[in-house]
């Protein structure tokens, strides 16, 4: 989870919301990280979640990331979480809860659905004050 902290950091240059993510191979060594870059690329899509798995997918030369562990700082959204189930991710590490859009816990359970065709393992609430105090921080100085 800090590798995923330290991600989501590095985007305040760009003014992007602080949220990080690593991806883990079956023997946990990183494969992918990434922060968010929604504002830097202009681009809906570019979350940190997405970012790490498409870099994943070009490495492995295969969207099927079976095996690997999802580590990041707030609970997907309803397109991360989607975008787990689509990978064949196995496990979900998450750091602060979003009561106001997250797709894991809060407000669906996208990648436990029992009516898609994979589930992921989810883990949540690791360093949640600080992966939280991260967004708090940054609304705290942007607004």
């Amino acid at each position: 989870m800090r590798l995923a902290m330290e991600q989501a950091r590095r985007v305040e240059a760009h003014a992007d919301v602080p949220i990080g993510a690593v991806l883990l191979d079956p023997a946990g060594a990183v494969v992918a990280a990434a922060g968010n870059e929604r504002e830097l690329s202009a681009d809906p899509t570019a979350h940190a979640e997405v970012l790490v798995l498409r870099e994943a997918a070009r490495a492995r030369g295969s969207w099927r990331l079976d095996g690997h562990t999802l580590v990041v700082t707030l609970e997907p959204c309803t397109m991360c979480a989607g975008a787990l189930v689509l990978a064949r991710v196995d496990r979900l590490v998450f750091g602060a809860y979003d009561p106001k859009a997250g797709a894991v816990a809060s407000l669906w359970d996208v990648v436990r659905d029992s009516r898609l065709n994979h589930r992921v393992e989810v883990t949540g609430g690791i360093l949640e004050a600080e992966c939280g105090q991260l967004i708090v921080d940054f609304f705290t100085r942007h607004r």
